[in-house]
């Protein structure tokens, strides 16, 4: 049987099927993702005291690649520690205008730990999905440092050792940040149309000067990315670029938020 005839447009129609995934973290790929190196740090890394960072990045999978990211204690007081970044790797992925990132993440119990999932590209172009701070037990970090807003986000869901979902979608006009499902943070800067940027997942450790350092006895620490996904919205899937004069494609793909697009 033949479908019924449609008065909707083609991308408004794309609109209303939803997202689909397009990146699944498997963090054993090596085609996915490279470990223990970012040019978010000074040459790569693996050290970047500048940032009040006790890390020495490192390769071994032990720290990472199980989506159990760790740190522990090296006899010169840095830390080895574990980060994943997609930048570099085959696949190379990129989050970009209109993505939805989706996490579930178990936050660490050491004081000093500082877990984040964030991304980079060309020393810029960093949204923290999340950074966290066992100091502040019950505050999330979120920010947008492409084009300034932030929110210190407090719930008593939010603790060490307690599983957090987390939604992030990149939009245009606004980062729009969800926490176990509910709507906590509407930016209204977002990252502009033409914003795309790496991954980075890490576990840091903190020096210090913000946050106080590791307890003098703790010799590790650690914690669980259980899932990440990037979903896309259909109009980005079907228009690889967007025409100058597609201003009617790009509303039918966002999501208005007290009346005004994301």
């Amino acid at each position: 049987m033949e479908n019924p005839a449609s008065d909707s447009p083609p991308e408004a129609t794309a609109a209303r099927r939803g997202p689909a995934a397009v990146f699944t973290a498997d963090f054993t790929s090596t085609s996915q993702w490279v470990a223990g190196r970012s040019w978010a740090y000074p040459n790569g890394g693996p050290i970047n005291p500048d940032d009040n960072k006790l890390d020495y990045l490192v390769s071994d999978p032990a720290y990472s690649r199980s989506g159990t990211f760790r740190a522990t204690r090296r006899r010169d007081g840095r830390w080895n520690a574990g980060l994943l970044t997609t930048e570099g790797s085959e696949e190379a992925f990129t989050v970009r205008t209109g993505d939805v990132l989706e996490a579930r993440v178990r936050l660490p119990y050491e004081m000093g730990a500082w877990p984040a999932i964030w991304t980079w590209r060309d020393g810029d172009q960093e949204i923290d999905v999340f950074e966290y701070h066992p100091d502040n037990p019950d505050l999330l970090e979120l920010t947008n440092h492409v084009r300034g807003g932030n929110l210190y986000y407090r719930d008593p869901a939010i603790r060490p050792g307690a599983w957090i979902d987390l939604r992030v979608e990149f939009g245009r006009r606004s980062v729009v940040w969800w926490v176990n499902g509910r709507q906590v943070f509407v930016d209204r800067r977002g990252v502009g149309r033409g914003w795309y940027a790496y991954l980075i997942v890490n576990l840091s450790v903190c020096a210090g000067r913000y946050h106080p350092p590791p307890d003098p006895g703790v010799t590790e620490m650690s914690y669980e990315v259980q899932r990440l996904v990037v979903m896309r919205p259909p109009y980005l899937l079907e228009e690889d670029d967007e025409p100058e004069d597609g201003e009617g494609i790009e509303r039918a793909g966002e999501v208005e938020i007290d009346g005004d697009p994301v």
